[in-house]
């Protein structure tokens, strides 16, 4: 019986956990297509957005666009710089700083832009961040309240999918756990959090060397934070906070750090965000009504956010609001729950340290787009405040360390074991070949000239038709919004006809455009039977509505 308990003891588990975490990570890693954004990232990142162009009115050849979704031929040093030059053209015109973007263009021209090449670097990043989480959680709650933390995170459904992500959200998760642990490790000496037995000063010699370490590290996880995502500003606001309360002795020294870190990002907010800021469409956050109703959508957007990060991560595309919001109820009980229970053990400083990593930051958030007029909390699923998971789960993590030994692994383990389940569930059931199918479909008449008709003009549809197109295919693409479709393609075939089959993908939620109403569903039907017979409908389905399409194969009479 004793070695039996020593075999499934809780710290054996939970090293298993974080084990199965890596290990998920490393083989899913390529179960799926790119999803819509991951295509973009893919163009941002070789630097050929600069050369993206809107389809017209007139068929043209798919090639065009899967050549712009490789890097640019490059014959000498100079062609080197212009592909640099073209990357950060391309980035001004998004959102985000562009250090994810960089780090992921010179991964690509090591790796290629398979997408398990490119998903292995986010990978990487997730990887490094749950092994930043051991070390804060360590520092904050001991060697068990580390490994919980780590194995919480790793096995987050809400980071796990973003860790297979072609995007900037897992590398903010990085700099964040990474920024707090070092500050933690900065002022360990003067907080009475930690609760190992064998804690002992260190002397004051190894003490220098610790925190000039340590202070370069934090300047670098501000420097990277800032580059990646600009809403890391409020989490540096956060820790600022914690400095002034629990280390203002040495408030010049990360002065210094944080004005070094201004001084590192200068050139690209000078140059950079400043086209941003012009380019920027913020309208789309905003929303009018009235008080009640504005008050009433951002307590529901907080709500689902909380059921989203700590519970159904991006099953959350499928589910109804009603559900989402009874999740994120869930999650409201349970940091209020942790909360008490800190507070219960009085635990103060360690319920006020986590408490500007977790709540406080996301309380801010919300402030702000109260004061603003915006919504931003609930903007992609949550995902512009993913800087605020790693302090909830580590709020979760601080309240099951401090309860009862059987209460802490019966509440860990069962928390561990329905993010795992979600998981599984989430790559096993859900379908993510939609473009595979269709270049399927082109493969088996690979000598035919074809050509794809689509109701939407939005680069996600189309990159991704690119990418995923055949070889030695002939294939051409006629993108038009739906609207102004039915003239072009009765134009276009009452002509000669010189395909062989006609693919026309209509689009359940086309993005720039409306979808295709049954009039019109059925007008273009009776344009492509004059010519064509149809030998296939098929209903393409994906994780959420932009990757549904109704596909209806045509092939010459």
């Amino acid at each position: 019986m004793h070695n039996l308990k020593t075999i499934f003891s809780f710290r054996r588990i939970l090293l298993a956990a974080i084990a199965v975490a890596i290990s998920l990570r490393l083989i899913l890693i390529g179960s799926r297509e790119f999803w819509y954004d991951e295509v973009l990232s893919l163009l941002l990142s070789n630097g050929q957005k600069v050369n993206y162009f809107h389809p017209g009115t007139t068929p043209i050849n798919l090639e065009r666009y899967t050549e712009i979704l490789q890097l640019p031929i490059e014959l000498n040093g100079s062609d080197f710089f212009q592909t640099l030059e073209q990357l950060l053209k391309g980035l001004v015109v998004e959102p985000h700083p562009p250090l994810f973007f960089l780090l992921q263009h010179f991964w690509l021209r090591l790796f290629g832009s398979s997408e398990i090449a490119m998903r292995s670097l986010p990978c990487l990043i997730s990887i490094g961040a749950i092994g930043c989480a051991y070390g804060l959680g360590r520092k904050l709650l001991g060697n068990q309240g580390g490994l919980l933390f780590a194995a919480l995170l790793g096995l987050n459904p809400y980071f796990f999918f973003h860790s297979l992500n072609v995007r900037m959200y897992c590398l903010l998760v990085f700099w964040v756990t990474l920024s707090a642990w070092s500050l933690l490790e900065l002022i360990e000496n003067r907080l009475e959090v930690r609760e190992e037995a064998d804690f002992q000063q260190k002397n004051d010699s190894v003490l220098s060397s610790h925190r000039r370490k340590w202070l370069i590290i934090f300047t670098i996880s501000i420097v990277g934070g800032m580059m990646t995502f600009y809403y890391f500003a409020v989490w540096l606001l956060m820790l600022g906070l914690i400095i002034l309360c629990w280390d203002r002795r040495y408030w010049w020294q990360y002065g210094i750090c944080y004005a070094i870190a201004i001084v590192l990002i200068s050139p690209w907010v000078w140059w950079g965000t400043r086209q941003q800021l012009r380019n920027a469409d913020l309208g789309r956050f905003t929303t009018s009504g009235n008080w009640l109703e504005t008050a009433t959508r951002h307590i529901q957007d907080a709500i689902q956010v909380l059921g989203i990060h700590l519970f159904i991560g991006d099953w959350t595309t499928i589910l109804s609001p009603i559900v989402t919001l009874l999740f994120g109820t869930v999650a409201v009980i349970l940091l209020i729950a942790a909360i008490k229970i800190l507070w219960g053990h009085q635990k103060y400083q360690l319920l006020g340290i986590i408490s500007f990593l977790s709540w406080l930051p996301f309380f801010l958030m919300i402030l702000i787009d109260a004061v603003s007029g915006k919504f931003t909390v609930g903007f992609g699923w949550g995902r512009s405040v993913i800087f605020i998971l790693p302090g909830c789960l580590l709020l979760i993590t601080a309240g099951f360390i401090h309860t009862g030994k059987v209460w802490r692994q019966s509440l860990s383990l069962t928390l561990l074991t329905v993010y795992l389940l979600i998981n599984l569930s989430d790559y096993s059931l859900r379908p993510r070949w939609m473009f595979h199918e269709i270049a399927d479909m082109i493969t088996n008449n690979s000598q035919s000239p074809t050509l794809i008709v689509i109701n939407s003009k939005a680069w996600g549809h189309l990159l991704r038709l690119a990418y995923y197109h055949p070889n030695h295919s002939s294939v051409d693409l006629l993108a038009i919004n739906s609207k102004r479709l039915i003239p072009q393609v009765d134009k276009l075939l009452s002509s000669s006809p010189q395909y062989e089959q006609i693919i026309w993908l209509d689009s359940e939620k086309p993005v720039w455009g409306k979808p295709s109403s049954n009039s019109e569903l059925s007008q273009l039907n009776a344009i492509f039977d004059k010519t064509y017979k149809r030998f296939q409908t098929k209903h393409l389905k994906g994780t959420w509505m932009l990757d549904n399409f109704q596909l209806n194969l045509y092939q010459k009479s």
